[in-house]
């Protein structure tokens, strides 16, 4: 009897132990089947998600060198119907002002009475206003999300340091519109009146003045009104890329608003530097002798550039693109009027000048806080890299239009969200394909578009693409990159943080102060020893604090 029951005791335990492992087993099953639903669904909505159209509001500014395909606007355009279909992002704008200029001036207003649209691109001190009085988005999460990993390694080439720009606390509070820092600036000749005037190609800054004052006294152009150098209203705007005076000063190892080592572990302002003094004296002199139009302090870089045209001046500095401009007077009616050569800045000895360049980021797109779609400028930010870096035949509408064929009409500007690649090789790779006639070096997009502009010109079937060969060609401005990058011959500003206080709150009355002062200058309203009384005035004005903020960030960051 007693073995009876130990083995019913046995027989229920292995039931009980049986029935256990198969509700365990079910159970299981019924917890792997709960877990799959969620993740089906959210594959549906995610999907669905994708196939929904969102729209997103920005404000744009025009550009002199857009031309709009027939029928289109900056509202309608083969660009925003090409977001909408391609990645179900519908973009419409707040307002559109008439050049960069007047959008600057709006932004401000829409800014002050907080009215932003979905996103906006805001310089620095912009940037930085907005993050401290809650405007706009933290966009860490938004961007972690739904950022490509092809987006990812795009803004970070440069090892993650712009995107620390828009970092503030941790928080990514606006996207970088990167470029590459390595831009430099160059001095642009009338080769044709050195030819003329059997002048040797300039090597030196007196090399330069001796042109400029035999461009002044022989008159090449046979215009009765000529000049040495153009030079315009805002010449030391780091956004006058043509018709300004960094490039000479940098010639004078003098740097415009830089942040450059002081000798002893800190950093110093570039502006108040003795430089800057002997620079400002060499232009005092060439005005007094007549190689500065006398208008200039009036003239926008458009107007200054009329002198160019019209072969009143045959000396500029400016940037890699500054061909682009001159075509404007080389070619016409189809025929190469004016022959232009680019050559490195001179130095005033014999150290080699320094191209100063920044960073590569100057503004940053920003998201409203309250925008209802986030995601959707990211998905713009995907897909204008995508467009760049390996864009199908189709896509090639981004950046020509509904006809996919260049036609110089700058069709690209309407892409609301733009970033650059933050480093190239054009210089290594561009001059030496369109010598050699040889596309198979090419690697890039940019390259391949540039190649095919180049050799228009070269082979005659376009000649108003000289601007490109002067740009791209075997003689052309990127073909002096690779000496500048071997050589180092570039100074980048040490400060890159985000403005300091005393910095948002002076830095625009100390830049109108200098601006004041070497103008008089160098128009010889006064002696030039008036930047020693400008450098003390420099210093009480809110110089000495910035200084004392900048080199606290600098230790810092070490």
């Amino acid at each position: 009897m007693k073995s009876n029951k130990i083995l019913l005791i046995v027989t229920l335990i292995l039931c009980l132990a049986l029935t256990a492992c198969g509700n365990s087993s079910n159970n299981s099953e019924g917890t792997k089947g709960a877990e799959k639903q969620p993740e089906a669904t959210q594959q549906q909505e995610q999907k669905e998600d994708e196939n929904q159209v969102v729209e997103v509001s920005t404000v744009s500014p025009s550009d002199p060198y857009l031309k709009f395909d027939e029928g289109e606007t900056f509202d309608k355009n083969a660009v925003y119907d090409a977001y909408e279909k391609d990645i179900g992002v519908k973009i419409t704008n707040k307002w559109v002002a008439a050049d960069d200029n007047q959008f600057k001036e709006k932004l401000k207003m829409t800014i002050a009475s907080n009215d932003l649209p979905d996103f906006a691109r805001v310089n620095a001190t912009q940037l930085k206003e907005l993050t401290e009085a809650d405007m706009i988005m933290d966009i860490t999460d938004v961007y972690d999300q739904y950022a490509t990993d092809e987006t990812k390694k795009f803004l970070t080439m440069d090892g993650g340091m712009q995107m620390k720009t828009a970092t503030f606390d941790g928080k990514l509070m606006g996207i970088p519109s990167s470029y590459n820092p390595y831009q430099y600036q160059y001095l642009f000749v009338r080769t044709d009146w050195l030819k003329k005037l059997n002048l040797p190609e300039p090597k030196t800054m007196a090399d330069l003045m001796t042109i400029a004052e035999a461009f002044k006294t022989k008159d090449p152009g046979g215009t009765g009104k000529a000049y040495g150098i153009a030079v315009s209203k805002d010449p030391f705007n780091k956004d006058t890329g043509v018709t300004g005076l960094r490039a000479f000063l940098n010639g004078y190892h003098a740097y415009e608003n830089h942040w450059i080592e002081d000798g002893n572990g800190g950093l110093m302002n570039s502006d108040i530097q003795p430089q800057v003094k002997d620079a400002l004296k060499a232009l005092q002199d060439m005005f007094k002798k007549g190689l500065i139009d006398p208008e200039f302090s009036v003239k926008d870089a458009d107007k200054e550039a009329e002198l160019l045209y019209n072969n009143n001046i045959g000396l500029v500095f400016g940037a890699s693109w500054t061909p682009a401009q001159l075509a404007k007077g080389a070619v016409v009616d189809g025929k190469v009027v004016q022959e232009w050569g680019v050559y490195p800045i001179p130095s005033v000895d014999s150290n080699p000048t320094l191209n100063q360049i920044g960073l590569g980021v100057d503004e940053y797109y920003v998201i409203n806080k309250k925008a209802a779609h986030p995601e959707g400028v990211i998905k713009l930010l995907n897909q204008y890299i995508v467009t760049q870096s390996h864009p199908t035949e189709e896509q090639k509408v981004y950046e020509y239009g509904k006809d996919l064929k260049e036609k110089g009409s700058n069709y690209w500007l309407l892409n609301p969200l733009r970033v650059g690649k933050q480093i190239d090789n054009n210089g290594d790779i561009l001059p030496k394909a369109v010598e050699t006639k040889d596309p198979s070096i090419l690697e890039t997009k940019d390259q391949k578009t540039r190649y095919e502009r180049a050799m228009k010109y070269v082979d005659g079937s376009d000649i108003n693409m000289w601007w490109e060969y002067l740009i791209s060609g075997p003689k052309g401005a990127f073909s002096l990159v690779p000496n500048i990058q071997q050589n180092k011959e570039y100074l980048q500003n040490k400060f890159y943080g985000a403005p300091t206080a005393t910095m948002a709150e002076r830095q625009e009355i100390l830049t109108k102060k200098r601006d004041e002062v070497y103008f008089k200058i160098i128009m010889n309203q006064v002696s030039v020893d008036e930047f020693d009384k400008f450098v003390d005035e420099w210093k009480k004005l809110g110089g000495d604090d910035i200084t004392k903020e900048v080199n606290e960030w600098y230790a810092a960051s070490k």
